[in-house]
């Protein structure tokens, strides 16, 4: 079954469940999640996991929270990550998340729920489902959608799987030559979490259950261990990275500049400049900052993106066009940046050169409900009416809007050709909220 169509069939299993459809939202940026996945990449393999198939989201939330829904990504909150004073502690979150992997949790509790009509088995199917099929911008929509009973339910994990990963995730960092002591560090963030109500605990301490057993095991697990470490420093450079950009688009620019003398590396304090301008509307200074930082790092594709999107939304399309094709050429299998030059494309009124960039984003990430936008307006303007009628039913689906989409699915059901593909998808979409009646 085409992905989109299976995606939207569970969708609907969930609407049938009566789950909350509202979507928190994925912060999706190239160059953040590149981080990320450097950051992840000796944990992971030390885990037996491969880095290629795990990936790490960000989710737009500013509360301390991480979690797992799948076996192909971790989510991290924003606020986690700005939280967190050094690498070591966010490898500790992401070991331990990998942990619940490695051991099986997961595909244990999808094997228990998986024919039950609770909302914990839809909203863990759904999330699984939604991976496999590339769209991990819905899993984690959903995910993050539902109640607060369902949340507890399919990602509160049992005490004795939190013991496990614990030690599962001490010896990974271990193994991958991380000092584990960063692991006592992050306890002491949620340390007293326990004595609070359930609605004054940080998400994580809620979906994280611990005791003071079991962080007494912890610190015992660390203060045996003899080897010794040395400072991993480019991962150290990549959570600098994150945390520095993160930080200069959520916070005021005026916290920004106050803090650039704190940042050591050339390159993240002259990136974080350049955003803080851009946010001032200060196009001049931002530019200079990003040319200082193009000149740092000539084959960075991430900065050419991050400069594309900054002329793009300066509304200077054709500069933009320029800077995204440098970054295309330098990380040619992004669809997060293939999305960003389809989009400059479109602004610059070059629809029928924006379609294929924006068909080939789509296939590389297909989580990115910014590209199913673009690339109905693609359709459109060449003249693809219905293929953009279909597109455009597909992303209200996907975000819940299931009205809209039945608007736009029969639309799109008198335009296409009876029987072809993207003809089918139409007639799915239709099928599944004629179910709902």
């Amino acid at each position: 079954m085409h992905p989109v169509r299976f995606l939207i069939f569970l969708f609907f299993l969930i609407q049938q469940a009566s789950l909350a459809a509202h979507a928190a939202g994925l912060l999706r940026d190239a160059d953040i999640e590149h981080s990320l996945a450097q950051i992840a990449q000796p944990v992971l393999s030390a885990a037996g996991l491969s880095s290629n198939q795990i990936k790490i989201l960000v989710v737009n939330d500013n509360s301390l929270n991480a979690f797992v829904a799948d076996s192909q990504h971790i989510f991290l909150n924003v606020g986690l990550i700005l939280k967190l004073g050094e690498v070591g502690m966010l490898q500790a979150v992401i070991a331990h998340e990998a942990a619940h992997i490695a051991n099986g949790h997961l595909a244990r509790r999808t094997s228990n729920f998986g024919t039950s009509k609770t909302a914990a088995g839809l909203g863990m199917l759904l999330a699984a489902a939604t991976a496999l099929s590339g769209n991990s911008d819905a899993a984690a929509g959903i995910a993050l959608g539902t109640n607060s009973t369902a949340q507890r339910l399919f990602f509160t994990h049992t005490r004795a799987e939190e013991a496990a990963a614990d030690q599962s995730g001490i010896r990974y960092m271990v193994r991958a030559d991380i000092d584990p002591q960063a692991a006592v560090e992050l306890l002491n963030i949620f340390e007293g979490q326990d004595m609070l109500s359930p609605s004054r605990q940080d998400p994580y301490a809620r979906s994280h259950p611990r005791s003071r057993d079991r962080n007494r095991t912890i610190k015992n697990l660390v203060s045996i261990q003899k080897k010794t470490f040395e400072p991993d420093l480019n991962a150290q450079y990549w959570f600098k990275r994150a945390k520095g950009k993160l930080s200069a688009f959520i916070r005021s620019p005026k916290w920004t500049f106050q803090t650039l003398d704190d940042e050591q590396a050339d390159d993240i304090r002259l990136m974080r400049k350049a955003v803080a301008y851009f946010r001032r509307s200060d196009l001049p200074r931002a530019k200079k900052a990003l040319e200082a930082v193009i000149k740092l790092r000539p084959d960075d594709g991430y900065i050419y993106d991050l400069y594309g999107e900054i002329l793009l939304k300066s509304r200077a399309p054709k500069q933009s066009i320029q800077a995204y094709q440098t970054a295309v050429s330098l990380v040619p299998e992004n669809g997060i940046i293939l999305g960003g030059l389809g989009r400059a494309l479109l602004a610059d009124g070059r629809a029928k050169s924006a379609l294929p960039v924006l068909e080939k984003a789509r296939s590389v990430d297909f989580g990115d409900t910014r590209v199913l936008r673009d690339l109905a307006l693609a359709y459109a303007k060449t003249n693809q009416t219905g293929m953009a009628s279909l597109v455009t039913a597909e992303r209200y689906a996907l975000q819940g809007r299931i009205g809209d989409a039945l608007i736009h699915s029969k639309r799109a059901e008198g335009l296409l050709p009876k029987g072809s593909g993207p003809w089918k998808r139409a007639m799915d979409i239709q099928n599944r909220a004629a179910s709902q009646k």
